[in-house]
C-alpha cells in the first residue's frame, strides 16, 4: 500500500478512455491530443494520443536536440517530412525521429481525404533545444521537456535565429 493506504492506480489505460484537446493555428494546423504517460506516473518517457484532420499539420516542421521521438500510426495515411524528404505513411507504420540537427527535422501531415491518428512517443530529457528550420525559430525549454508540464518549466523562450548575438556582447 502506498503511503495514503491506497491502492496503486492501475498502469493501464484505454486510448478511448483519453480527453482529447484541440489546438488550431491559422489555415494549416490542426491537432486533438491527450497525454497517456504523465497521468500514469511516468516522468522520463512521454506518450500522447494524436489525431490530425484531413490535410493539416498537428506542429510545425522542427527537430530537438536532447529528444527522440517515435510515431506510431494507428489509422489514416499520410506523409512524414524528415529532413530533405517526404514519406508516405499509413495504419501501422512506426516512425523513429532521433535528436539531431535539421537533418533529424520531421514533421507529420494526414492525407487531404482522412485523418491521421497516432501515439507519439518521446524521451523526456530538459533541457532541449528545439530548432525550426522554415522559420528559422529556436525554442529553449528547461526545468520540463516539450510535451511536459509546462507549469515547471523555469525557461521556455523562442526567438529568430537572426536575433543571435556574439557570446561577449554585454559582457564587461
Amino acid at each position: 500500500m502506498n503511503p495514503a493506504n491506497m491502492p496503486p492506480k492501475a498502469p493501464i489505460i484505454h486510448l478511448d478512455a483519453l480527453e482529447l484537446y484541440s489546438q488550431t493555428h491559422g489555415e494549416h494546423f490542426a491537432a486533438a491530443f491527450a497525454a497517456i504517460t504523465a497521468p500514469l506516473g511516468a516522468t522520463r518517457l512521454g506518450a500522447r494520443l494524436v489525431e490530425v484532420p484531413a490535410g493539416k499539420k498537428a506542429w510545425p516542421f522542427h527537430c530537438h536536440h536532447a529528444n527522440d521521438e517515435m510515431f506510431v500510426i494507428l489509422s489514416g495515411h499520410g506523409t512524414v517530412r524528415f529532413g530533405d524528404n517526404i514519406y508516405a505513411v499509413k495504419t501501422g507504420d512506426v516512425v523513429v525521429c532521433p535528436a539531431g540537427g535539421p537533418e533529424t527535422a520531421h514533421q507529420l501531415q494526414a492525407g487531404t481525404n482522412t485523418a491521421l491518428r497516432y501515439i507519439a512517443i518521446s524521451s523526456m530529457n530538459e533541457p532541449d533545444i528545439l530548432q525550426y528550420p522554415d522559420s528559422g525559430k529556436v525554442a529553449l525549454f528547461a526545468g520540463a521537456a516539450p510535451g511536459g508540464d509546462k507549469a515547471k518549466r523555469r525557461l521556455s523562450l523562442n526567438f529568430a535565429t537572426r536575433d543571435a548575438i556574439d557570446y561577449w556582447e554585454g559582457e564587461n
